[in-house]
């Protein structure tokens, strides 16, 4: 017999992952891969966030600390969002965990009751409809499209409401598309939230990483939707942080206590030392983001113009985060071409160009692919040059 749960079974593996995995195999061989697959900055976190860290570790703070979060950290954190995105909370109010995607999982498994249903608009991160069954909810995925520009419309979160509705998952800029939700289209949203009574899990990881506008927190439109929404933020993407593993969220103070719980009894509190660099990401010096940014958009214009030159592809452009989520459908077998769909393409270029793309299954996007441009221009440059000339072998 298998001694595996029901839900060790229904969990599927992450498809970003498998792509880099692949992808680095192929690259410990000896291959020349050019990599658009990994989700992180390709800048060295700041050396001033570093230095915080390694000071920690010289003092000897190498013990257990709250499970949700240093009281200094809380309070940087509480200092942030007031300054950053003109939202008042009280240190009760905030948890930090062990990463942004561990706070989305604490907050489902902490508001989630088995068959509460979670609109989650598509193309969407991989990790909120497995999130989501992880904590006994169902996923209700609500297409959006390049018309929209990849937002979904109050009218469509209405529709999809139904009285078993707890949840609204909302990712602004948006990983995989590069889509941002503008003031207009959040307060259209909020307003439905609270005709509905309707949690908003806001996540926000990318919102130092923004072209053109300005980011707006939903919380931020009113008393009435902040008390619904839960605020999802960390270090990894605006500090090039990734592997120090650090997140936060901000919540009615029931939810984040319930939180704290669940947290108390998995994983306790997030590295010690790390919540030192974490605290001067957020009040130190900001020079780097900027920076960084300024490099992202530069690479994001390059990347847009390369890919909208291939036959076959359509690639919008981006308003944030560091993806392209061009449209391939005119190189799938329904459309008239080669390929049955964005898996097996992502196979071809992987196989024949030696480039690592993410298909868009995965996102709920089959037509769809994603590159990441955290690389450098010269692979950049590179990579889609591979890509198009892959594209050109295969005829008319």
């Amino acid at each position: 017999m298998s001694f595996l749960s029901e839900r060790g079974l229904r969990a599927a593996p992450s498809p970003t992952l498998a792509i880099t995995a692949k992808a680095n195999a192929l690259k410990a061989q000896g291959v020349n891969v050019m990599s658009f697959a990994a989700g992180e900055p390709d800048f060295d976190t700041p050396e001033h966030i570093k230095k915080a860290a390694k000071d920690a570790l010289d003092a000897g703070l190498t013990k257990y600390t709250p499970s949700t979060g240093t009281p200094e950290l809380k309070k940087a954190i509480v200092e942030k969002f007031e300054r950053d995105n003109g939202l008042s909370y009280d240190v009760k109010q905030i948890a930090v965990s062990c990463g942004a995607k561990h706070s989305i999982y604490n907050a489902m498994q902490a508001v989630l009751n088995p068959g509460d249903e979670v609109i989650i608009p598509a193309p969407y991160w991989v990790s909120y409809p497995e999130q989501a069954l992880l904590a006994e909810g169902k996923p209700v995925i609500v297409a959006t499209d390049e018309s929209t520009g990849f937002r979904m419309s109050a009218a469509q979160f209405r529709d999809a409401c139904t009285p078993r509705t707890k949840m609204l998952v909302l990712n602004s800029p948006s990983n995989p598309t590069g889509g941002v939700y503008e003031r207009a289209d959040l307060e259209a949203i909020a307003a439905v939230a609270v005709e509905r009574n309707v949690l908003v899990l806001s996540d926000e990881i990318y919102e130092k990483i923004i072209y053109g506008t300005q980011h707006v927190s939903i919380a931020s439109l009113g008393d009435e939707i902040k008390a619904l929404t839960i605020t999802v933020n960390g270090f990894s993407k605006a500090y090039s942080m990734t592997g120090w593993r650090l997140g936060y969220l901000a919540a009615d103070a029931a939810i984040v206590a319930a939180i704290g719980k669940i947290q108390d009894q998995s994983t306790s509190n997030p590295v010690s030392f790390a919540q030192k660099g974490a605290v001067q990401a957020l009040t130190g010096p900001q020079d780097d983001v900027e920076k960084m940014r300024l490099e992202f958009e530069r690479r994001r214009n390059r990347i847009v113009e390369m890919l909208s030159a291939i036959p076959g592809f359509e690639c919008l452009t981006p308003g944030g985060a560091f993806y392209v989520f061009p449209r391939v459908s005119g190189l799938i077998r329904g459309s008239g071409g080669r390929f049955k769909d964005s898996d097996s393409f992502a196979e071809f270029l992987l196989d024949e160009a030696k480039v690592a793309v993410i298909p868009g299954s995965g996102f709920g996007a089959p037509e769809n692919i994603r590159l990441s441009y955290a690389t450098s221009m010269a692979n950049i440059e590179e990579g889609v040059s591979r890509i198009h000339e892959a594209v050109s072998s295969l005829g008319g």
